[in-house]
């Protein structure tokens, strides 16, 4: 595999936070609302104390993911996506990796992600990095989100 490189979100990058995953939203599922709103607005995540990180290989932007944060110590690892093409080559590990060391930069005591049942291949990655599923403590913004998980490293036996 190429080598794959990792930026913070520049301005120049907003149009592929939103193309990357209304890719994979489109082809699973359905855009909902509040996608088109989070996806057309990236600054305001960075605005808010969070982080969009880019995955490229060649120059090329192949995948990103989103830390927001929810003020105090909680933070979302949201809007994970890696076009097709780039896929199970461990860019996903890469991003979340990145997005982790954010998290306990920024102080972090909560990184909660939402998901869907069905997306197996994501939900093992995000054990594989200390993710635990959890009951959902609340309601959720986004319809298809019916799998919560938290960042608990300790509580697995799988550490990359």
């Amino acid at each position: 595999m190429k080598k794959v490189t990792t930026k913070k979100h520049k301005p120049e990058f907003s149009p592929y936070f939103k193309s990357l995953n209304i890719e994979w939203l489109e082809q699973l599922f359905v855009v909902e609302p509040i996608d088109e709103q989070v996806l057309s607005n990236p600054q305001e995540i960075i605005n808010s104390g969070g982080e969009i990180i880019y995955a490229l290989v060649d120059k090329q932007v192949v995948g990103c993911v989103a830390l927001k944060h929810h003020g105090q110590t909680v933070f979302e690892l949201t809007k994970m996506a890696v076009t097709a093409d780039y896929q199970a080559q461990g860019i996903g590990a890469i991003l979340i990796d990145k997005c982790i060391k954010k998290f306990k930069q920024l102080n972090g005591n909560k990184l909660y992600l939402e998901s869907h049942s069905s997306l197996k291949p994501a939900i093992k990655l995000y054990q594989r990095w200390g993710f635990v599923a959890l009951p959902h403590p609340f309601t959720s913004e986004y319809q298809r989100s019916d799998f919560y998980m938290e960042y608990l490293p300790h509580s697995t036996m799988l550490q990359e």
